[in-house]
C-alpha cells in the first residue's frame, strides 16, 4: 500500500512538500487583518493568544488606562506604545511549525527520479530501477528540524541536508557523493 507522497522539481522540492502533507509549517492566522492599533489592540484582548502577546512584547500599563485605549479609537497613546501592540499582534498572529513526528524521522523513503552518484546516473522507480530506498531512522534530523521550525527549510537546504544527514548515514558517500539532478521528484514514505 502507498504511503504519503510528496512531488517537486527537485528532491528538495518533493521532501517539503511530503513534510507539508505530514505537519503543520508556520503559518499566519488568516484572521489577524487589523491595521490599526485600536483594532489590534480589542482583537488581542478578545483572544486567549492576545494577553500573552502584549506581556511578551512588553506592554505593562494599568487596567484603567487599558480601558481607556479600548473605549476610545481615537485615543491619543505613545507611538511607543502603539509600536508594542503591533509587536504584540504580530507574535499573536503568527502560529509555529508543528515539529516533525516520529513517523516521519523514523520512516523508509523512496525516492523516484534521476540519481546520481559518480558515474552512476539512472533514473530510479520506473520499471528497469527500483526507487532509491533510504531508511529515516539512520539519520540526523536535527538540522533540518531546526530549520523547520524556525520557518528556513528551503527546498535546496532540505535536499543538501536529507543527502548529509541522512543519505549518507544510512547507505555511505557513493562514489562522489549523491546528486538528483532532475526535473521531477517524487517521495513517498512509508
Amino acid at each position: 500500500m502507498a504511503g504519503p507522497t510528496g512531488h517537486g522539481g527537485s528532491l528538495g522540492a518533493a521532501l517539503n512538500d511530503l513534510l507539508r502533507s505530514q505537519v503543520a509549517p508556520r503559518h499566519r492566522l488568516s484572521s489577524y487583518t487589523a491595521k490599526h492599533w485600536h483594532a489590534q489592540l480589542s482583537q488581542l484582548t478578545a483572544t486567549h493568544r492576545g494577553y500573552p502577546a502584549l506581556e511578551d512584547a512588553g506592554l505593562h500599563v494599568t487596567t484603567k488606562t487599558l480601558i481607556n485605549w479600548l473605549s476610545d479609537p481615537e485615543y491619543n497613546i505613545r507611538r511607543s506604545y502603539r509600536d508594542l501592540i503591533h509587536t504584540a499582534y504580530e507574535n499573536a498572529a503568527i502560529v509555529p511549525a508543528e515539529p516533525i513526528p516520529d513517523h516521519v524521522k523514523r520512516g523508509q523513503f523512496e525516492i523516484s527520479g534521476i540519481v546520481k552518484t559518480g558515474d552512476d546516473e539512472r533514473e530510479r522507480g520506473n520499471r528497469r530501477a527500483a526507487p532509491l530506498r533510504i531508511d529515516g531512522s539512520r539519520g540526523n534530523w536535527d538540522e533540518i528540524e531546526a530549520l523547520w521550525l524556525a520557518d528556513e527549510l528551503t527546498d535546496d537546504e532540505f535536499e543538501d541536508h536529507f543527502i548529509d544527514d541522512l543519505i549518507v548515514a544510512d547507505i555511505g558517500e557513493g562514489t562522489d557523493g549523491w546528486e538528483f539532478p532532475g526535473a521531477a521528484y517524487a517521495v513517498e514514505l512509508r
